[in-house]
């Protein structure tokens, strides 16, 4: 496997819509850096949310989710709890080539704030908005800013495309838009 530069990247979500919308260079006017980077793009969070509660004193089972363990905002500026979680979404919609497999590391400005952003590798073949996790590590609320920065996706070529793509397998999460909750 390689790292792919920039300039794939570029020539990718240009001719092929790898990554719409694309910014084809790092912004950083005074928020938190977003666009294509040396070898990566960094992503935009994008302004809807879910923040976990314990309010009805849910369980979290990925096999039975209860939509009642969290609560929906729609808001420039997200505030995740003391030792918290929430959900987010992509600004930007991601077609993952057949030979292309994506990791997502998130953004050293927040990880400096005990934010920490996990994301599953992108497979080859899946396309929609990438779901964000942001856990809060922290003892006191964190804020998360909509539509800045949020997390890098570095590109790794293979020598061949795969034999069985996540399109092929019609994976559960192909073509999600939106935040997308835990599906069986």
């Amino acid at each position: 496997m390689a790292i792919l530069s920039d300039k794939w990247i570029r020539q990718q979500a240009q001719t092929h819509g790898m990554i719409e919308p694309f910014v084809e260079s790092q912004r950083r006017d005074g928020c938190i850096s977003y666009g294509l980077s040396s070898y990566g793009y960094d992503a935009r969070v994008a302004d809807e949310f879910k923040i976990f509660t314990n309010v009805d004193s849910s369980i979290v089972d990925p096999k039975e989710f209860d939509p009642k363990s969290f609560v929906d905002r729609k808001t420039d500026v997200c505030i995740i709890p003391p030792n918290s979680f929430a959900l987010a979404r992509t600004v930007e919609y991601f077609r993952v080539p057949r030979d292309v497999l994506v990791i997502c590391l998130g953004k050293s400005t927040y990880a400096r704030c005990g934010i920490i952003v996990n994301v599953t590798p992108l497979e080859p073949g899946w396309e929609g908005h990438v779901t964000l996790e942001f856990s809060n590590t922290t003892p006191l609320p964190a804020r998360i800013y909509a539509n800045e920065g949020a997390c890098q996706f570095l590109f790794l070529q293979g020598n061949e495309p795969c034999e069985t793509s996540y399109a092929d397998r019609a994976g559960k999460y192909m073509g999600q838009r939106g935040v997308t909750l835990p599906k069986l």
